[in-house]
């Protein structure tokens, strides 16, 4: 191992100085190993394993400041590894010179660079270790140019405080579950839910069936199960009175291992144990499906919705509210989840030959979690002590004493991986419940129509932003973005916000056409004879513009006919919209493309669609009349003198 890279585990005499130089701390700039003591674990910097002493003293100092002052803990480590790896290549790169380096040597500038773009040599491509060494090295030498007792060159203050020279490596977040494999995941949540309680409901059901095995069999199922039902018989008793496995009937075979599979003796008798207790308990494997359904619900973490307890649940007229508890952030928040409207969906059953048959039930975390209160109550009767959440499983260890508590999916057997292959859900990528949450973040970006305040209801835009906007998430957020802008102007486009009303006729304007259009009798023979044209279309009440006051004469046409609702463009108007349209794209060159959006954009696109529905031919007709002078655009003296300073 490389000189001064060492950071445990320590030999017992390691400890002791360094627990020693813990209660002893050496003072800034003094001789001796710099120590912090995180939770299990016990971290060291000592300058004399390094040539550049100085460099790592002055480092270490502020080190051990930082955590102190921050109360940082499993991130001390990476400020430790930031250190070593800089003062190793230090003591490489300087050679000789590394023991007159100092933070106050302008002159390691270029040495600080070299190193900092050599860290992705030594990681795999794509990580984040690098920037993260780079990143803690730049927070420490910034501490200490705060300082105004301490020297850092400037050069290197000026390195420290700009952007950084590697990229902070690809991103780790995972991607959602797609919307097929969601789905098949809650269906079978809802199957093993129903499944769960079908056996539990046989079990005791069974069990009210027996008597004491004494009295009857220590190979009947029924007796077996009356015995542990009401605790008149042990697991102890088991290993005394159970016989071999090769002297079990079938019927208790099968009950152990399944039909058609037999367990090898040695393990059958514990086996049966097992078996028995899953008969009358819920499993840790069980509760899987709860999770999904919570999560699903409710939108929420897996360890808030494995979080809380009896206490923490409320029922209402319409609905359930939760206590929910967020680890991470500190949060205790309590969020009301409304039930859905009623629909045909019916309970899961059986149908007319016994086979079970699931109709899921509506989305509802009242549903969700009166079910897991149901079947966890035998559970929590036994595990007082357990109050802070309603995931809790019965168990037989090994030595066959029962164990009634919290749940635990961290061994082999209980993974979430191993109750996705159960239940024949098959998923591309990790495995990781996490996933899941994402997967309802996406369905509410869909349902909110990509605006993040809406589906970043639970987090800050910023969070959301970072945690949840990948994948399907971020298509849906990016294509809904375009959709509503490009909605948001073609409505303008047709008139369904305020724009003008456009009237194609291919022959002679007759009045009735323009009466049928919406107009009266007489604004329809006005528009006939000329006396509403404003220049590049009709209004039919000059009077009644939005841009005036009422009964003022309109102060803004025609610049602004073209988003204006009392506008109507005849097909005699062509030639005047050609010639504005020349107009509006000289405008375009002299704005800025956001000016020129925000002053113009709408009558831009409202000229555009009016002109896209010309055909051709009588675009061809207009250019003739413009080209021969007969035709005018008439605009005020500011339209042409606006942009001339």
């Amino acid at each position: 191992m490389p000189k001064g890279r060492k950071s445990g585990p320590w030999t017992k005499e390691e400890r002791e100085r360094l627990l020693a130089a813990l209660e002893n701390p050496v003072p800034p700039g003094g001789v001796g190993p710099r120590v912090v003591q995180v939770p299990g674990c016990l971290l060291a910097v000592d300058p004399a394993d390094y040539r550049c002493s100085r460099l790592a003293l002055q480092l270490a100092d502020e080190w051990t400041e930082y955590v102190a002052a921050t109360r940082i803990t499993a991130q001390a480590k990476n400020y430790r590894q930031a250190i070593d790896l800089f003062c190793r290549f230090m003591d490489k790169a300087l050679g000789p010179e590394a023991e007159k380096a100092s933070l106050a040597d302008s002159g390691l500038f270029d040495t600080l660079v070299k190193w900092e773009l050599s860290l992705p040599e030594g990681y795999a491509p794509g990580s984040a270790r690098p920037y993260m060494a780079a990143s803690s090295l730049r927070v420490l030498m910034i501490r200490r140019d705060e300082h105004a007792d301490r020297v850092l060159a400037p050069d290197l203050a000026r390195l420290a405080r700009g952007p950084a020279l590697i990229g902070g490596g690809e991103s780790t977040e995972r991607d959602e579950f797609t919307r097929q494999e969601k789905l098949a995941m809650v269906r079978a949540a809802w199957t093993s839910a129903q499944a769960t309680r079908k056996r539990l409901d046989d079990g005791w059901a069974l069990a009210a069936q027996g008597r004491h095995p004494e009295q009857g069999s220590w190979t009947s199922i029924p007796d077996l199960l009356w015995g542990l039902a009401n605790e008149e018989v042990d697991f102890d008793d088991f290993r005394r009175f159970v016989p071999p496995a090769r002297e079990w009937p079938l019927e208790l075979l099968e009950f152990t291992a399944g039909p058609g599979n037999l367990r090898r003796p040695m393990v059958a008798r514990i086996g049966l144990a097992r078996r028995l207790f899953a008969s009358l308990y819920p499993t840790t494997f069980d509760l899987h499906a709860f999770r999904v359904l919570l999560m699903d619900a409710t939108g929420y973490t897996s360890e808030e919705v494995t979080g809380f307890g009896e206490a923490d649940v409320e029922f209402l007229p319409k609905g359930v509210r939760l206590s929910l508890i967020k680890n991470r952030a500190a949060l205790r928040r309590h969020r009301s989840f409304r039930d859905q409207a009623p629909s045909d969906v019916l309970a899961p059953g059986e149908d007319a030959d016994g086979k079970l048959t699931v109709n899921w039930p509506r989305r509802e975390a009242s549903e969700v979690v009166r079910r897991l209160l149901d079947l966890t109550a035998k559970v929590r009767a036994k595990a007082p002590h357990v109050t802070d959440t309603l995931f809790v499983s019965a168990a037989i260890s090994p030595d066959y004493s029962t164990v009634f508590g919290r749940w635990t999916p961290t061994s082999r057997g209980t993974l979430f991986s191993s109750w996705l292959a159960a239940m024949g859900v098959e998923v591309k990528g990790v495995l990781n419940i996490g996933r899941l949450r994402k997967s309802v973040k996406v369905e509410k970006a869909i349902v909110s129509e990509g605006r993040i305040a809406a589906a970043a209801d639970d987090h800050t835009e910023e969070t959301f932003a970072g945690h949840y906007a990948q994948g399907t998430t971020l298509r849906v957020l990016s294509g809904q973005t375009i959709v509503t802008a490009q909605q948001h102007w073609f409505d303008m486009a047709l008139n369904r916000v305020d724009g003008p009303t456009v009237v194609a006729s291919t022959g002679d304007l007759e009045q009735h056409v323009l009466e049928e259009s919406g107009l009266s009798a007489q604004e329809a023979e006005d528009v006939i004879t000329g006396q509403l044209d404003m220049g590049v279309s009709h209004c039919k009440n000059p009077y009644q513009s939005p841009f005036s006051r009422p009964g003022e004469l309109c102060a803004v046409a025609p610049l602004r006919c073209l988003e204006c609702s009392n506008a109507w463009i005849l097909p005699s108007n062509l030639p005047q919209l050609l010639l504005f349209q020349a107009h509006l794209e000289r405008l375009r060159i002299l704005l800025t493309p956001q000016d020129f959006t925000r002053l113009w954009g709408q009558s831009w696109v409202n000229l555009e669609a009016v002109l896209d529905d010309r055909p051709p031919v009588e675009l061809a007709q207009a250019r003739k009349h413009i080209e021969a002078g007969e035709a005018v655009l008439n605009l005020p003296l500011s339209a042409h003198t606006e942009f001339d300073a």
